[in-house]
């Protein structure tokens, strides 16, 4: 059976609310996992994992936890590396899915990136979230979760 796990720490509430809504219509259970005590609306598709503080902790637990097809909603580059390695599915919240195809990249850029900071060069962090990147996480939300009926889905490589 599909089950969402959510990197908790760092998702952004707009997408914490998609969420929300998506488990209880698509009646699949969602767990966030997340270093510090989250809220969650009451429903039986919701649960909140609370781990201790440290490095990489949740990401840990999650990845413990997994089964293979089910869906991790993190912009944790790493551990949407990891979450493929184990046949599963990572969504970024701006509506990317990373891929076999493109988590390489995705890990190269961000190695180069934390080497230029390294380096004392300044680089900007990402962008806000926009209304359009809100728009593309829950189109392929909703275009995702149909695999819970036997249907696969099509994932898109969507780039910027």
């Amino acid at each position: 059976m599909l089950r969402i796990w959510v990197d908790g720490d760092a998702c952004p509430v707009v997408i914490k609310e998609i969420l929300y809504r998506a488990a209880e219509r698509a009646k699949v259970q969602t767990t966030f996992v997340a270093n510090k005590l989250l809220r969650l609306p009451p429903s039986p598709y919701l649960k909140a994992i609370q781990v201790a503080q440290g490095f990489d902790v949740a990401d840990t637990k999650i990845v413990q936890e997994l089964n293979t097809g089910d869906l991790v909603i993190t912009a944790d580059i790493p551990l949407a590396a990891e979450v493929i390695a184990n046949n599963a599915h990572a969504l970024n919240p701006r509506g990317e899915f990373y891929t076999q195809e493109n988590i390489q990249e995705h890990l190269s850029m961000r190695n180069f990136m934390e080497e230029l900071r390294a380096s004392v060069v300044a680089t900007s962090g990402p962008n806000t979230l926009s209304a359009a990147d809100r728009n593309a996480f829950a189109a392929q939300l909703d275009q995702f979760l149909p695999i819970k009926n036997n249907v696969q889905p099509q994932l898109k490589d969507t780039q910027r």
